[in-house]
């Protein structure tokens, strides 16, 4: 039981430990006398001082008054709550409880208020035990207090217990039950009570439901618009700037550029559309739906556009990823104020647009330097091959350090082709006991991959299984990959499965693993299971197809699927037309290809030509190859492997003298063959092998051992069969 307070050590306890005495008045400065007749008036000047952060004129007011009355009092701890001081208001009402003051609605509905910011429950519970002694609990500002409180302490129970006891139930009552819903993630529950909710229905319920599904799925989503068509219709009852920004945040996620410009001009109409709150809704929205010049309109028309309307207009959504530079340079230029993710975001659009001096001066002008600036400068060396000067950076910030930075260093050297250098910082990152994440993961694999180091692979999805990462899509699709590129046909399926929702970018890898592996059959067939899942393919999906049924011969299939790309919305390249071209070109198709090659609705180059020149050599098409050659050589092409195959049919037919032009322009072209190589990982160490090599440090013992193999090959071999280069 709850009893009442004899002095003010007794109400309302804070947070931190009770104190052991009761928080006093401070002895303020006198002030002329006010009347009880001005009590009221001076309340609201008090109040009105307390919102403008006033504090001192407030004290002043109040100590004018002779009597302290409830309603100065109130306008206190009143003020105290809504500017956020939670245990100034709570202290104000221990205050006033001791003086003598009755605690009345207005004193409650300020303390629950502070409470429920505070998330004291404690004093919350307290309080409404004085509510129950007072009899202020049918107040509707009281229980709407107490619904708010519960619900913001997280005690759904209570929150329920008390609705229902509450007599003469009115919007101020209904509303916050139905905020407790959605605040508690019951969306069904918080619809229901929002139908039953008497008329009318006031615009805080409404928002509250519409907000809380246009922050859940996509299903969510599409019923927040529904129930925002319903609440225009609601009659007397008007939507505010959060119903209208909750509509706009649902149309972004479902891509409903449509609708969303509807709601636009429902906004134009109602007076909103200037609100911060709403333009950067609508400038998101356009953005995500690639409707920039939109944008740029809405963000135009703004006297002073917010910081982070100008953000979202040039972010990586926005004008960034159309690579509009000069108009992203633009809006930067004219924002009133920069902070130091504006200045991130133009050196990424910099950096994309290759201007690597202009991201050098807008990095040393910023003001002040975070770690997102100096991860982002860093990553930008990296990828445009200044190597030394990325890792002079990454010196430079030694204490300062992030997984981000560590990761852009791993991804660095990789890019700048020095694989093993991240698999060594990796162990050094181990040793300092730096955190990872996926994206550490994604690098290293790929480090892997790229240098055929099977046993440091293992070690890395070792690592994975420690801490489940393998089963993230772009880890996992990494992981699959590594083991793809290092032979391992079975390790790469079983680390596609444990994917746990496989994107296009995890099938597509699956897809081109399988056919470089020579298992173009299950290629397609891993096909057909990536569209039972609903995932549609993209460009580079069609490329591992058509390499898939190029190599396994099946032309009609291979036809069938590349006619099959507008069905996506996908437009062919040139390295689809040349997989075509490979594809009938293998089955001797030649005299087809070349019909398909006049035909293409884009300028054939001289790799879709050499690839048909090579397909006259495989098949001794040697007219249609001297043809294709001809028009090679008048081309100019660059292309080795086409010279190659033009002094091979020349050679066929007998014509030497141009054997000698084709070889010339090779040479002149200081096109050289790079020697074949293998690789052999032995005791983790990766030993490269190169045809005709005669500078291996190991090379006598590569000999001997090959000359060994070879005594044990001869029993079951021709002996002319077997040949050693030394």
């Amino acid at each position: 039981m709850v009893r009442r307070a004899a002095s003010p050590s007794l109400a309302f306890p804070r947070r931190r430990p009770p104190p052991t005495h009761a928080p006093e008045l401070q002895p303020w400065p006198p002030s002329r006398a006010i009347s009880d007749a001005d009590a009221p008036t001076t309340a609201k000047q008090k109040h009105e001082a307390l919102l403008a952060h006033t504090a001192a004129s407030a004290r002043r007011l109040f100590d004018g008054t002779p009597r302290r009355a409830s309603v100065p009092w109130n306008a206190v701890v009143a003020g105290h709550a809504r500017r956020g001081s939670v245990l100034d208001a709570l202290a104000a009402a221990a205050r006033m409880h001791g003086a003598g003051s009755p605690l009345t609605d207005a004193t409650f509905a300020s303390v629950l208020d502070a409470c429920a910011r505070g998330r004291l429950f404690r004093a919350g519970v307290q309080a409404h035990g004085h509510v129950i002694k007072s009899g202020c609990e049918d107040f509707p500002i009281v229980g709407a207090s107490l619904l708010d409180f519960y619900s913001s302490c997280f005690d759904l129970r209570a929150t329920r217990v008390l609705f229902e006891s509450l007599h003469r139930k009115n919007e101020m009552l209904w509303s916050p039950m139905v905020v407790a819903f959605v605040r508690f993630g019951l969306l069904g529950e918080a619809l229901d009570l929002l139908e039953r909710m008497p008329a009318p229905r006031n615009v805080f319920a409404w928002t509250s439901v519409i907000s809380g599904f246009a922050k859940g799925t996509t299903k969510c989503c599409g019923k927040a618009l529904e129930l925002f068509v319903r609440f225009l219709g609601d009659d007397g009852v008007m939507p505010n700037e959060y119903t209208y920004d909750s509509a706009l945040r649902a149309c972004v996620r479902l891509g409903a550029l449509d609708f969303g410009r509807s709601v636009h001009g429902c906004l134009i109409r109602s007076g909103f559309q200037s609100e911060q709150l709403i333009t950067s809704a609508l400038v998101d929205l356009y953005c995500s739906s690639d409707a920039l010049d939109d944008a740029l309109l809405v963000y135009n028309d703004l006297e002073t556009p917010s910081l982070i309307t100008s953000n979202t207009l040039i972010s990586v959504s926005g004008l960034i990823s159309m690579g509009r530079t000069e108009d992203a340079k633009m809006v930067f230029s004219q924002m009133p104020e920069h902070d130091s993710g504006s200045y991130n975001l133009m050196i990424k659009a910099y950096a994309m647009d290759g201007k690597l001096e202009d991201c050098r001066r807008l990095f040393e002008r910023m003001p002040r330097r975070n770690m997102v600036s100096l991860n982002s400068m860093m990553s930008v060396l990296l990828q445009n091959g200044r190597l030394e000067e990325g890792l002079k950076l990454f010196e430079q910030i030694k204490d300062e350090r992030d997984t981000i930075t560590w990761n852009s260093m791993i991804s660095g050297y990789i890019q700048n082709d020095q694989p093993s250098e991240a698999l060594k910082l990796f162990v050094v990152m181990c040793q300092l006991s730096i955190g990872w994440s996926s994206s550490t993961f994604s690098a290293l694999l790929h480090a892997c991959a790229t240098i055929g180091t099977l046993e440091q692979g293992k070690m890395v999805h070792a690592h994975l299984c420690k801490i489940s990462f393998d089963s993230n899509s772009h880890v996992g699709t990494a992981l699959a990959d590594m083991y793809f590129k290092c032979g391992c046909v079975s390790d790469a399926l079983s680390a596609f499965g444990y994917i746990t929702s496989p994107n296009v970018a995890s099938w597509t890898s699956l897809i081109n693993g399988l056919a470089q592996n020579g298992h173009w059959l299950e290629a397609l067939v891993q096909f057909g299971r990536m569209l039972r899942h609903h995932v549609n393919p993209n460009e580079i999906t069609f490329l591992g197809l058509l390499i898939a049924s190029a190599r396994a011969g099946l032309v009609n299939k291979g036809m069938k699927i590349f006619h099959s790309m507008e069905n996506y919305g996908l437009v062919p390249t040139v390295e689809h037309y040349t997989c075509v071209v490979d594809l009938l070109g293998r089955t001797g198709r030649t005299r087809e290809a070349e019909k398909f090659i006049t035909e293409m609705p884009v300028p054939a180059d001289g790799v879709v030509w050499g690839a048909l020149l090579t397909a006259c050599w495989y098949s001794m098409d040697l007219e249609m190859g001297e043809k294709v050659a001809r028009r090679l050589f008048c081309m100019g092409t660059k292309h080795r492997s086409a010279y190659v195959a033009m002094s091979n049919i020349y050679a066929k037919l007998g014509k030497w003298d141009d054997v000698v032009k084709v070889r010339t322009r090779l040479r002149s072209l200081s096109a050289k063959k790079e020697p074949g190589c293998s690789w052999i990982e032995i005791k983790d160490v990766v030993h490269v092998l190169f045809v005709d090599d005669q500078n291996h440090p190991e090379r006598d013992k590569i000999c001997l051992m090959l000359e060994d193999l070879v005594s044990h090959i001869s029993v079951h071999s021709e002996p002319d069969d077997i040949v050693i280069q030394s």
